[in-house]
């Protein structure tokens, strides 16, 4: 019978049966479940979002349910709370173990893989169908937090270089802006672009799921290995479907994150016949103008040099009642 783990000592017995299974107990998650014959822990798993992490059985209880027993519940109370598809990181070895669980695999390399359980990544490309161009059509992913001259730059180049551009924003919600009001900057910011198709990225690309390292401040270790499965997918999936031939990047003198990801997308793009372009980042006041500079400045309160950072759209919504809801705790008053 699978049970919630709650107790100090049930929390013990997860930590090694995971550790002696070669993975990492890693909070937080919104389940965390196992199974108990006689009195010992003989089975493992937890859920955070749509990811099910931590997975394992006692070497003397492989081979048998536990496994499809712990991934059920997951995914059941997963369905609970609104959710139609779910992620799992892996060895390429145990690949074939979830896809007898219904999983499939969406990108492999040669340490890691990545599988669905649900087709989410189905749903998503046929919910955009209309808008594929035959091409040749290049992509930006962006999260745009917020949207300022350094993308508009970024973007007005790309477009003048291909067919259609699909800029993908990032629909992950780990952000000073929501995505609803990164969208508006991007969509406000490009209006008169008329080549740039506006897309979010949903659980596919630059995502918790895809590439969580993106949104940790020191990046981890298990980095790289995200970046390619993440870099991987958009070249198995997305690009074909969008018949997209380029990407477009931005230079990344400040963030290592970043600027690894961007070597990755050097690496692994070619070889799946996608061309990367990167343009060197725009400057003001001899520096990189960035969405990092942008939040410092308004942190301090200071919206003086914003003009000189970001588009005449994205300026308008920062210092409107709406805009300064986000990033000044006095700004519901202004």
């Amino acid at each position: 019978m699978v049970t919630s783990l709650l107790s100090t000592d049930d929390l013990r017995q997860a930590c090694d049966l995971i550790d002696a299974s070669g993975l990492s107990f890693e909070p937080p998650f919104d389940d965390l479940v196992g199974i108990f014959q006689a009195g010992r822990l003989q089975a493992v798993g937890a859920r955070e979002g749509r990811v099910l992490k931590m997975l394992a059985v006692a070497p003397e209880a492989q081979g048998g349910s536990l496994l499809d027993e712990i991934v059920t519940v997951l995914v059941g109370r997963g369905y609970q709370e609104g959710l139609d598809s779910f992620f799992i990181f892996t060895s390429p070895g145990q690949v074939t173990s979830f896809q007898a669980l219904n999983f499939h695999l969406l990108a492999a390399s040669s340490k890691s893989a990545l599988l669905e359980y649900g087709d989410g990544l189905g749903r998503y490309l046929n919910r955009h169908r209309q808008l594929v161009t035959p091409g040749p059509n290049g992509a930006i992913v962006a999260n745009c937090n917020p949207f300022t001259l350094g993308h508009r730059y970024l973007v007005e180049e790309a477009a003048s270089q291909v067919e259609k551009l699909y800029l993908f924003v990032v629909r992950e919600e780990r952000s000073l802006f929501s995505f609803d009001y990164r969208h508006r900057m991007v969509r406000e910011g490009t209006a008169d672009l008329p080549n740039v198709i506006l897309l979010d990225t949903s659980s596919y690309a630059v995502s918790s799921v895809t590439f969580p390292t993106y949104f940790l401040k020191n990046g981890d270790p298990g980095g790289v290995l995200q970046m390619e499965l993440d870099l991987l997918l958009f070249a198995k999936h997305i690009a074909p479907f969008f018949h997209i031939t380029r990407r477009f990047v931005g230079s990344e003198p400040l963030s290592p994150t970043t600027a690894s990801y961007n070597a990755a997308m050097q690496r692994i793009l070619p070889e799946h016949g996608i061309e990367v372009s990167e343009l060197e980042r725009v400057d003001a006041g001899s520096a990189p103008i960035s969405a990092t500079r942008v939040r410092a400045l308004l942190a301090e309160g200071d919206s003086r040099q914003l003009a000189s950072l970001v588009p005449e759209t994205t300026l308008n919504f920062l210092l409107s009642r709406e805009g300064r809801r986000v990033w000044d705790p006095k700004g519901e008053a202004a």
